[in-house]
């Protein structure tokens, strides 16, 4: 049983419009790291918030400070969501490193977890790499992952209007003309939906850095996901250091309730430390 980390410290990283929403996990004993944090996409962040909070204490408890930070427009940054770009999220990336480095005083590791891991990957190609990467889940098509999020306005127009009104296509066609659109509460600036369609991950050189990249699964025994295999065996022949796993549990950012994937955490600490998890 490790000795319990000091509760995480909660603060603004600048002010103003600039303002980002931080919690820092101080190391327990002397610095052995530094993680910064990168958050999904719309309520996948707050779903989520229960497992990187065990994960960024079992971290914190074996000496490595972590940071998670608010992107522009997220959680209780400054700024509405309808104003968040990509650009602006990948300076976020490299404020909050800035931050944590000065800090800590270690070269800063990045881990994201769904749309936060191709963050991360986009982060780390700008000349920008860090000691290492850990993907929770990594989303590897932006466009596909902005086509499952204009699926939720579909699903909203056939209960509430009787038809899909033409699907994504016509959504996509809207977002085309400079038109925001409302879904799930999160308002979608045209900017930024341009940005994800853009994103590919098969697209982005192979990560300079160890990656540790988990994918969850419903049983076990199987394999990764053949998209996610692929990405990495390509990344691997082009001569990146690779580690995949695939663990058992809930695909707890998706979940109706806040769910928890005590498996994940041990083979997170397990791949990161070369120990076991212990709360």
């Amino acid at each position: 049983m490790h000795a319990a980390a000091s509760p995480p410290q909660p603060f603004f990283l600048d002010t103003g419009a600039a303002a980002r929403f931080c919690l820092y996990h101080a190391p327990l004993g002397p610095c052995r790291g530094a993680w910064l944090f990168l958050h999904p996409f719309a309520d996948e962040m707050n779903k989520a918030r229960r497992m990187v909070a065990l994960q960024a204490r079992a971290l914190a408890q074996r000496g490595h400070a972590v940071l998670q930070i608010d992107l522009h427009g997220c959680g209780d940054s400054a700024g509405d969501f309808a104003d968040a770009t990509w650009e602006g999220w990948l300076d976020d990336v490299a404020r909050g490193a800035a931050w944590l480095h000065e800090r800590s005083g270690q070269a800063v590791a990045l881990w994201g977890l769904r749309l936060g891991a191709l963050l991360a990957l986009d982060h780390a190609r700008h000349g920008n790499a860090p000691p290492a990467l850990l993907l929770w889940q990594p989303v590897l098509n932006g466009s596909q992952a902005l086509t499952q999020f204009l699926r939720l306005k579909v699903a909203s127009q056939m209960l509430t209007q009787g038809g899909d009104n033409g699907g994504t296509a016509a959504l996509r066609e809207a977002l085309a003309a400079g038109q925001p659109l409302e879904i799930a509460g999160y308002t979608l600036a045209p900017a930024l939906a341009q940005a994800l369609d853009h994103l590919d991950a098969t697209r982005l050189p192979p990560p300079a850095c160890p990656v540790h990249w988990f994918e969850l699964v419903a049983d076990a025994a199987r394999p990764l996901p053949p998209a996610a295999a692929r990405v990495a065996e390509a990344w691997c022949r082009q001569g990146a250091h690779v580690r995949t796993q695939a663990v058992a549990g809930p695909q707890f950012w998706a979940t109706q309730e806040i769910a928890e994937c005590p498996a994940l955490l041990d083979a997170t600490i397990a791949a990161l430390t070369g120990t076991t998890h212990a709360a």
